[in-house]
């Protein structure tokens, strides 16, 4: 009997050749590569990886299977999966089923059997591009008509995937849920673009409540929970297509509220501010990228999930092209390839980072930055409140900055 065939069809015509791997059928993304050695199902949940096919750098998955509680997300995002060594089957006190089943179940497309070096290799000459898993029925289909179906979907250039992603009812993530005795310190309202379960939990963790809101929140909706501070989570697409989201931070920081984002949210930061942002060749993927914090002279390894990024001045303190948020630095920068890794406005409260500081699964370099924006709000006056003159507020918002927790040294 005939073993079905899989096949990885790449946009510039490059085939890789396989085993099906979870549902059979045909899967459609942009092929991207994530080098992290472990965490493959906090990967496959994350939602900034909707519409893409994930290719796994580490060669063994699957070999702690999966359970209910690591997931970052409602369901897996990824459109399809691409592995080296497929784990036969699990071994983990924790497993509660296969990775296979669980891509069955969710009808999750993937293929193994193929050699990952290759494919990481391409993407990194060629660049992230469209491409296809076929498997099944679909692989023994002219190659020709493969090509053309790849070649015929979206590309992620101009795709608007933030609202696809959020929730569409707002809920509550409260301290107690997560351990914390003490009387809540403040409010956050979280914009959910894609962020992952992990984010409001660490907030939740040090005694801040967070009130997840849809991607199409407006600034009516932020103030009707009255928080202390406002959150952009990460989330997939490009950042060029989050127009509704520019605006609505745009009053966040004529509001004088205090402001964090991370990945998605940092690029829809620099938009706020006036700068570009535009698509890397390849992006950043994986649990082991280093960054700079040029405030500390510190290295940090960091969790990231972006393909695009922000285009601002690295080489000094600029005034923000929206020239009424004032003078903006760029806070990180990445070690690997240059690239703009944080932002920090110097006179309105905000400050934001591509990568990802709730970083499940691992490393936790960064969760200093929780910490960071919790000693923000403590020091931003409110809007409107006595002596809540900007210099004060500046001068309080530069210390918490400069403010490393225990777990970060």
């Amino acid at each position: 009997m005939n073993q079905p065939k899989a096949v990885l069809v790449l946009e510039d015509g490059t085939l890789f050749h396989g085993q099906p791997y979870g549902a059979i059928g045909t899967a459609l993304g942009e092929a991207v590569f994530a080098t992290g050695m472990t965490g493959y199902q906090e990967t496959i949940t994350d939602p900034s990886y909707a519409r893409q096919l994930v290719v796994q750098t580490a060669p063994h998955i699957g070999n702690t299977g999966v359970n209910d509680e690591d997931a970052e997300s409602r369901k897996i995002w990824v459109s399809g999966y691409i592995v080296r060594d497929a784990a036969r089957r699990p071994s983990n006190w924790r497993a509660q089923r296969s990775l296979d089943e669980e891509l069955i179940a969710q009808g999750i497309i993937g293929i193994q059997g193929v050699d990952t070096r290759a494919v990481t290799r391409h993407l990194r000459e060629r660049g992230a591009m469209r491409a296809a898993i076929f498997s099944g029925a679909a692989a023994e289909r002219p190659v020709d008509e493969l090509l053309a179906q790849v070649r015929a979907s979206a590309p992620m250039e101009g795709a608007k995937l933030a609202e696809e992603v959020s929730v569409h009812e707002a809920y509550v993530v409260e301290p107690a849920e997560h351990g914390w005795t003490g009387p809540v310190k403040h409010t956050v309202a979280a914009l959910d673009l894609g962020i992952k379960a992990m984010t409001p939990q660490r907030f939740a963790e040090r005694g801040v409540r967070v009130h997840v809101l849809p991607a199409s929140a407006t600034l009516a909706d932020i103030r009707a929970v009255a928080p202390d501070g406002v959150f952009m989570s990460n989330g997939p697409g490009d950042p060029a297509t989050a127009d509704d989201q520019v605006r609505v931070l745009r009053e966040v920081l004529d509001a004088k509220l205090p402001f964090f984002g991370i990945c998605f949210g940092n690029q829809i930061l620099g938009r706020a501010l006036g700068f570009g942002t535009y698509k890397l060749r390849y992006g950043h993927r994986g649990i082991n990228q280093p960054v700079l914090d040029r405030a500390t002279g510190k290295v940090e390894i960091t969790s990231q999930n972006h393909g695009f990024a922000v285009d601002a001045p690295k080489e000094r303190i600029s005034d923000a092209p929206e020239a009424r948020f004032g003078r903006v630095e760029v806070s990180h920068i990445s070690l690997n390839d240059n690239v703009v890794e944080g932002l920090r406005c110097l006179d309105v409260p905000a400050f934001s980072v591509q990568y990802h500081p709730e970083a499940a699964a691992g490393p936790h370099d960064s969760a200093y930055l929780f910490d960071r924006f919790i000693e923000l709000m403590s020091s931003t006056p409110k809007p409107g409140a006595e002596g809540a003159d900007q210099d004060s507020t500046h001068g309080e918002m530069q210390a918490a900055g400069s403010t490393q927790d225990k777990d970060a040294k």
